[in-house]
């Protein structure tokens, strides 16, 4: 069976999406660090090929491979490829191979969505989209899936593309309007929940901005030398993470501020097999829970992607 990006997207409804992920941190998951595996390329930058495994003993077996060729951009082809290769970890009997990038991009928007669960107030209803690039566009329902929100505010460093989204959003008939380039601070002072999908490599988010009761969703700085939030918001905020290692290793969103001693690895008050096992409660588990500050990083994992995969086949084959 395969399954390309369309299909993975009508498999994994924002619903189902989140109940997998929530069901796979309570399981037994067998998820090595992944392989990182440098290649010369002639006449091109070098390109990385990443490989991450998972499994569930006697159920089953999966592995994405990623493909990274920096080369492409200057012949207009994507830099990023990837597939999802899934298997019976009974017989080794190949199963599903899933479209890597689609796969990828739902668990990650999977995962803030199941985090906003746990540590967003019920009640929130003003979402601040921070990055309007192919993250933004699945962060958005991902959210609305799990809160009632009733209206979305985008930025983005360049407003042209926050504008093609705020259109996209109020075609749908959501109540959508673009923030501009200097109107960030006042957008975060209002929101609810704050998303952030960036690249960048300063912080965006600044702590002094945030109003009680804010929970903020950090989905970029996926290596040490990306920021997204300054260390106030770490400071002020309840830290939870979706995996301790990866993000005491992989962000400097945290390892900065851990570094600098704002906060202490204490600070991280649970990761995801903390929530979903029930061993923290989450939001109403924290002190004056209505006006708590709330921060969700996630850096992503194998064990996500198995249950992205698991679920999408499942759902396809009946």
């Amino acid at each position: 069976m395969f399954l390309n990006a369309e299909q993975v997207t009508q498999a994994l409804p924002w619903d189902a999406m989140v109940e997998a992920l929530d069901a796979v941190f309570t399981r037994t998951v067998h998820s090595p660090v992944r392989h990182h595996h440098h290649m010369h390329v002639p006449g091109d930058p070098d390109a990385t090929l990443l490989l991450m495994p998972a499994w569930i003993e006697g159920q089953y077996l999966g592995v994405k491979q990623v493909n990274v060729f920096p080369g492409n951009s200057a012949r207009g082809e994507p830099g990023l490829s990837s597939h999802y290769l899934l298997s019976c970890a009974r017989t080794g009997r190949h199963l599903a191979q899933l479209d890597g990038n689609e796969l990828t991009a739902r668990r990650t928007a999977g995962a803030s969505a199941l985090a906003a669960r746990y540590l967003a107030r019920e009640d929130a209803r003003e979402l601040l989209m921070v990055g309007a690039g192919r993250m933004g566009h699945r962060l958005i329902p991902a959210h609305r899936a799990i809160r009632p929100i009733e209206r979305v505010r985008v930025w983005d460093i360049r407003e042209s593309s926050a504008q093609a989204l705020v259109e996209e959003l109020v075609a749908e008939g959501i109540d959508a309007q673009v923030i501009p380039s200097d109107g960030l601070a006042e957008a975060v002072g209002r929101a609810d929940i704050i998303s952030c999908a960036t690249l960048s490599r300063e912080p965006l988010i600044r702590g002094e901005w945030l109003s009680p009761g804010t929970h903020v969703d950090l989905v970029g700085s996926f290596t040490p030398q990306m920021r997204e939030a300054d260390d106030e918001v770490m400071r002020r905020g309840a830290i939870f993470v979706d995996t301790r290692a990866g993000a005491l290793s992989e962000t400097g969103d945290l390892i900065d501020p851990l570094a600098s001693g704002v906060i202490t690895e204490a600070d991280i008050l649970a990761d995801f097999p903390d929530l979903c096992g029930v061993r923290h409660a989450g939001r109403p588990a924290l002190a004056d829970a209505d006006r708590a500050i709330t921060v969700f990083k996630s850096v992503g994992a194998s064990i996500e992607d198995l249950a992205a995969a698991i679920a999408a086949f499942e759902r396809s084959t009946g």
